[in-house]
């Protein structure tokens, strides 16, 4: 599951109320938003993210009283263009004359107390 040892930068754990994963050091799953632990010093105040990017949009079929099918993807790459991780999000179908909105966001959360990566 975690490419990095517990306790490391971006060590990651399973969400035991939605199966996602997550990072360890997360106290609430940023997927179904349930408490993971409980820390004393977060209680009224979780680690502030700093919003990063965030994408919103619809789809809705091209012609009108066609039906569609559709599936969402999302692909990380490196600065270099190197592949990190690629995975279908979702897939579906759009009954004729129906849309969807999506959105899409990514956060930056401070690393407190994690060790780095190491640089040579």
């Amino acid at each position: 599951m975690s490419i990095a040892r517990p306790g490391a930068l971006g060590a990651t754990r399973t969400c035991p109320h939605c199966k996602a994963t997550v990072l360890a050091s997360a106290a609430i799953c940023p997927g179904c938003q349930h408490h993971l632990r409980f820390n004393p010093t977060s209680a009224t105040a979780e680690t502030p993210s700093v919003p990063a990017v965030r994408i919103e949009g619809a789809i809705r079929h091209a012609v009108p009283g066609e039906a569609c099918e559709y599936c969402v993807v999302v692909a990380i790459t490196n600065e270099r263009g190197e592949k990190i991780a690629r995975q279908v999000i979702a897939v579906g179908a759009l009954p004729p004359g129906e849309g969807h909105r999506y959105s899409f966001s990514v956060e930056l959360i401070p690393a407190r107390g994690a060790a780095g990566p190491k640089r040579g």
